[in-house]
């Protein structure tokens, strides 16, 4: 089953990170824009598999790219962000996934 995760991308003075808001706990970085689409789109893949090989229900992708910038403002806002604008960019990624998806409930 494949599955869609809209990933949050940031580009730092030094780096890259992204995290993916529907996955709490799945984050990446790196130095490069390729890298960080590489090494985000493979924490998903351990973030599911460890999920799985714990027992735990894997999520259901629930956020629209929308959806999760809109998250990503409202955490940052809530964490009294106030510094300089980083850039910011918002995409899908989309996984290979051999499970049942379990509700999405819960997660915000």
């Amino acid at each position: 089953m494949k599955l869609k995760y809209a990933v949050v991308y940031e580009r730092t003075p030094n780096n890259y990170g992204a995290y993916v808001p529907d996955l709490p706990g799945c984050i990446s970085t790196g130095v490069s824009w390729r890298e960080i689409r590489d090494n985000i789109r493979a924490a998903i893949g351990f973030h599911l598999e460890g999920l799985m090989d714990n027992g735990d229900p894997v999520p259901e992708p629930r956020r629209s790219i929308g959806e999760a910038m809109t998250y990503h403002s409202e955490v940052l806002n809530e964490h009294g962000h106030a510094g300089p604008e980083l850039e910011t960019t918002v995409s899908m990624v989309e996984v290979e996934v051999a499970v049942a998806l379990a509700p999405a409930v819960g997660i915000r």
